[in-house]
């Protein structure tokens, strides 16, 4: 049985969910202490036993110490069913980040996977649920026959009360193979990550959003406005919708993404590039700071010269593993990215190269 360090890199909840869903691909059972040991409230939370939960139906799974603050977790993988699959968090908990655990073995079910998820559809130190849409799935929609990610429901801290779905069809089937072995040699001849050059600034879209009380005082126009103010210095093209949500919490926010192509008047679909922002309101909060932070967020991913900005670059880690050899060059290189090695690497064995200096990752 592997073992892992969860206080190992920023200690935090990460570990456990890469792990869970390379566990349930790999089929090795791992077990893990210390779970979270980097947080002020460390040990499982209400997201990660909901994670474990759902595997349990996905993949047949068990485990042992599944409760919530427990320190120390086993867990048993099964095989990758597959079907519909409901998931209430009960709390403003992350929707995008449960979806860190179970989306990696839905690409390689028995058969299609229906994920409802109710929770957080926008929450600080997660992707939103549009940058989800936009950023992330583009870049591993390739490795399944057809993916679609779509918000029912914005849910806000604390109430939550969001859903989002997510249905995958799988073209790779791991119960086609006699083990992980020839599965994953299966997965190296096919399509890859290949993103080192950023090429030319298509476009610039975004989601300025706020919760219906907030529509008098014109939240979701302010947030865009300020954010277009800093970035049309860099673009002419430049689309952000502004949308009133019925949500059970207060709450408004901003996620942009920048659409780049290798070349002018063709953007490849099969490795595309597309850098993030986004940002959160609060209580006492201008909607314009809003704006003015997310677009600060994006331009510095924008100038920074790489294709895949820092929230991209760590969850993209298992999917280069799985499908080498595949190379990106990272905005920077974090501690969440070197913690997603850590983690692949104890299921799948030494296989990534950094260059710190070209801020190069590399299978």
């Amino acid at each position: 049985m592997l073992k892992l360090d969860g206080n190992y890199g920023e200690g935090g909840g990460q570990i456990v969910r890469n792990a869970l869903a390379l566990s349930c691909i790999t089929r090795k059972p791992f077990e893990i202490n210390k779970i979270r040991q980097g947080r002020k409230k460390s040990g499982l939370k209400a997201q990660h036993l909901h994670c474990i939960k759902a595997l349990e139906k996905l993949c047949n799974a068990k485990a042992e110490g599944a409760k919530l603050g427990s320190d120390y977790l086993k867990f048993y993988p099964g095989e990758i069913k597959g079907g519909k699959l409901e998931i209430d968090i009960g709390t403003a908990g992350s929707t995008t980040l449960l979806l860190q655990a179970v989306l990696l073995p839905s690409f390689f079910a028995a058969k299609p996977a229906t994920l409802r998820i109710k929770g957080g559809t926008n929450n600080p130190w997660s992707m939103p649920i549009e940058y989800l849409q936009e950023v992330f799935v583009p870049h591993v929609a390739k490795f399944c026959e057809k993916i679609n990610a779509k918000l029912i429901k914005r849910g806000h801290y604390p109430k939550g009360g969001g859903e989002i779905e997510i249905k995958i069809k799988p073209k790779y089937k791991l119960n086609d193979y006699l083990n992980f072995e020839e599965f994953w040699r299966v997965l190296q001849e096919n399509k890859h990550i290949n993103s080192t050059e950023k090429g030319y600034l298509i476009s610039i879209k975004g989601v300025s959003h706020a919760s219906k009380q907030l529509e008098n005082k014109q939240v979701a126009e302010r947030q865009a406005k300020a954010a277009k103010q800093i970035l049309s210095k860099y673009c002419d093209t430049i689309h952000i919708t502004k949308e009133y949500c019925d949500t059970l919490s207060i709450g408004t926010g901003i996620t942009l993404w920048a659409i780049y192509s290798r070349q002018k008047d063709d953007i490849n679909t099969e490795n595309p590039i597309r850098l993030g922002g986004d940002a959160l309101g609060e209580r006492g909060k201008l909607a314009e700071k809003v704006g003015e932070e997310a677009a600060k967020m994006l331009l510095r991913a924008m100038q920074s010269g790489a294709p895949v900005d820092k929230h991209l670059g760590d969850n993209l880690i298992p999917w280069m593993a799985l499908f080498k050899p595949s190379k990106i060059k990272v905005q920077e290189i974090t501690n969440h990215l070197r913690t997603n090695i850590y983690t692949t690497e104890r299921f799948l064995g030494k296989l990534f190269k950094i260059d710190e200096t070209k801020k190069t990752i590399l299978t």
